[in-house]
């Protein structure tokens, strides 16, 4: 079984969003994506938490990072998908690289 990382800022960190999702309980670590600022979106009347790359090297969004598998890295691109992230490639302040949902642009 190949296993992926996955790095949450947001609602993904929820044990009941994490069954609803992945029918089980995650257990992750903390970490953080350097270079990036918290940001929240707007879209339709509903609030999106999202990131921003930031100018300033010392700001930091702080999350956790999971280890799962393929199956549920598909099935976190669904939730994510159907709520407008897409999915990126990013290095952590730990060294690790993990994937991170980042809301798309509407134009």
């Amino acid at each position: 079984m190949n296993s992926v990382l996955l790095f949450s800022y947001g609602t993904l960190q929820y044990k009941d969003l994490q069954f609803a999702t992945f029918d089980r309980e995650l257990i992750g670590r903390k970490d953080s994506l350097p270079g990036y600022v918290r940001a929240i979106t707007e879209s339709g009347g509903v609030l999106y938490y999202n990131i921003a790359p930031s100018s300033d090297p010392d700001d930091a969004v702080s999350g956790t990072v999971f280890e799962i598998t393929e199956q549920e890295l598909a099935a976190a691109d669904k939730y994510e998908r159907d709520r407008g992230y897409s999915r990126v490639f990013l290095t952590l302040r730990s060294g690790i690289q993990a994937w991170v949902y980042q809301r798309m642009a509407f134009a």
